[in-house]
Formats: C-alpha cells, structure tokens, sequence
C-alpha cells in the first residue's frame, strides 16, 4: 500500500497551490461552510478500516499488530474493486467504550467507517452505538457483507430448485456476528421458516442462557415456528444449511435434509460440511473458498456498498441499501445460472458498478442520500 498525489507537485506554483498560502483558502472556505469538506477533501471517497484485533479470520484474537495485514488486504481491495480509498486502523484496545470514543474522535477524517474483524457480541453494541452518533456510513463488514452475498446467493440457488422463500425451511448454524446478519437479512427477503443453532442449540425464548442479541433474534425465528432442540433436530427435512460456525456437520445428518437441498459451508478454510460430502445429497453446494465453485466471498459485496454510499453521500447503510446490493449481484448472473454459478466472480468487471449503482438509488429511496 502506498498514499499518492493526485495532482502534480513540480513548481513552486504547484507547491503554493497545494500548501501555504494556497491552501488556506480551501481551509476558510470549509470553516465558513463544512459541507465544502464533501467537495475539496479526500474525506468522502475514504473509509477507515477499523478494527481491535479480536477476531481475525479464523485466526481468533491475535490483536491489533498481527491484524494489520488483514486491514491492509481489505483497503487494497476497497481500491481494486470499488476505487474507494482505505486506511487501516489497529486499535489497541479491546474496551467497549475506548473503541467507539476513538471511531468517533477520527471520524471527520473518513467518509466511512468499516469495522473489521472485532468479536462478538462486543460487535454489535458497537456498531450501533457508532450509527447513532455519526452521519456517515457504518458498516460491519463481518456481519452485513457475509448477509449480502449469502442473499445473493440463496435468491439464485432458491431460483434453480424451484423454491419460494416463504416456503422454504432454512437452518443456520452460528449466532457470532456473520450468523445473526444472515439471519436478519433473510427475514427480511422474505425466508419465514429459519433457525438459528448456537453450540448449545436452537435459539428459543424458553432458554435461559441467551445473550439479549440471541434473545431478539430467537423471537422472531424459532420462537415463530416452535422449533427447538439441536441441529440435528432441525436439520431433518431442512431445504437449506447455512453455516457459519465453524465445526464439521457429521455426513448422517446431512443425510436427513430435504431432496435437492442447498449447503453453504461457509466456515474458513475448512467448511462446515466438505463439498465432496455436501455434494452427495445437495443440489447446490456452496462455500467461502477461492478453490471450490460458488465463493461466498465479502468482496462481492462492501467496495459497492460503499462506492454507492458515498455517490450518494449517504448518511447511513439501510436494511433497503443491502437488500439492493444482494439483488444486483444475483441479478447479475442472469441466464449464465447453474449449479456452478449461483454467484458472479469477483473479478467481474460488472460487479462493483451494478452494486453501487442500486445501493446509491436505495439510498435516495430510503431518505439517506444528500447527493
């Protein structure tokens, strides 16, 4: 990674226009009107990558040093596929209120904020909170990138089995950050049978040990359809397995879904249920890597969230933003759809702008936008 001029820097002119005295009437100009800051800065194509280093890809809690390689590949990416500029941030702290004071404190600095690999369920309160007190994008890219695509994927795969999301018996395990977004997510696209599995089960209301982030999101799962007991439970007669835990679902149980069943195995590197093992009783099988068909893969999704965000200089991403966002992506496959192909490649030149262009219009629709 590298910071460079976008403009030249070869004459004392140049050097006068870019710094003392030129730039004191830029500076002027922004304290008479800070609005102009959205016209004569870098802040609105910027985002800061945040994170605290507790939960790097598989990797677990390593901290803030060993997780700078991680937000530096996400910045590059941000560039490569969205040309949205990126800063990567290492907090050294893992306190609740030291992070969001801080987020909030650089936050005129950046356009956007992404949070990156910070663990739950410290990740929500954070998010939240972050969405309360600032008015530019927020965004967990661990929970709602993961739900973006995971969207995209299941409309097509749902497409080529001939399902209705109304009709269709869904089963996720994981309740960390990535399971909850799916869930809300497919909620709201219309999925109405789904439950959630955590290490200890189904969430339901009549446990006594969720978390309220577990507990909200039981009431309107489980909890509406009276599901209850272990994955194996409810993986019987189950159209779709999406995982999102890590852990392996032994093959018997797998035995037990419904015919032409969907699995997502999205868990890095080694997916919840193996394809070679998935492919024997789905139809349509999925994962998170780069060496199997149909990658779940987050880049897909937030460099266009993003580009689209800030086109419309949105003060916020909307439940409408992402649902646009999964929509593009799907629709982009169109009739190239198959077994093989429920989700375009992120190399795709289509990709970034399709996203980005219905994210933006989502933004005016939703009352975000101020561009």
């Amino acid at each position: 990674m590298e910071v460079r001029s976008t403009v030249g820097l070869g004459s004392r002119e140049d050097l006068s226009l870019a710094y003392t005295p030129g730039v004191a009437r830029v500076c002027e100009a922004i304290a008479a009107d800070a609005e102009l800051a959205r016209h004569y800065t870098w802040v609105p194509n910027t985002v800061a990558v945040v994170t605290d280093g507790t939960a790097v890809l598989g990797l677990g809690d390593i901290g803030p040093a060993a997780a700078m390689p991680v937000m530096e590949g996400k910045a590059v990416l941000f560039k490569s596929f969205g040309n949205v500029d990126a800063v990567p941030i290492c907090l050294d702290t893992t306190d609740v209120e030291e992070i969001i004071e801080t987020v909030v404190r650089l936050a005129p600095s950046f356009g956007g904020i992404n949070l990156e690999d910070i663990s739950a369920p410290r990740c929500f309160e954070i998010e939240d909170r972050l969405k309360e007190r600032l008015d530019i994008p927020v965004f967990h890219d661990d929970q709602h990138g993961t739900a973006v695509v995971a969207l995209a994927a299941l409309t097509n795969a749902l497409r080529l089995t001939g399902r209705d999301a109304g009709s269709t018996r869904v089963v996720i395990s994981g309740a960390g950050a990535a399971g909850v977004a799916v869930a809300k997510i497919l909620l709201e696209a219309g999925i109405k049978d789904l439950a959630v599995t955590d290490r200890k089960g189904v969430l339901h209301s009549s446990r006594g040990d969720l978390t309220p982030v577990k507990r909200a999101l039981a009431a309107v799962t489980a909890d509406q359809t009276g599901r209850s007991g272990t994955l194996a439970d409810v993986l019987v007669g189950a159209d779709v397995y999406i995982g999102v835990s890590g852990g392996t679902v032994p093959e018997e149980q797998v035995a037990t879904m419904a015919a032409e069943s969907i699995i997502f195995g999205l868990a890095n590197p080694n997916p919840e249920v193996h394809p070679e093992v998935a492919h024997r009783y789905a139809r349509i099988v999925a994962t998170g890597r780069s060496d199997f068909p149909n990658q779940i893969n987050n880049v897909l999704a937030f460099p266009g969230i993003f580009r689209g965000a800030f086109d419309a200089h949105a003060t916020a991403i909307t439940e409408g933003m992402k649902l646009a966002a999964a929509t593009a992506l799907a629709g982009l496959v169109g009739d190239d759809l198959a077994e093989d192909l429920i989700v375009p490649s992120p190399f795709d030149p289509r990709v970034g702008p399709a996203v980005s262009t219905a994210v933006a219009e989502a933004a005016r629709r939703d009352g975000v936008a101020r561009a």
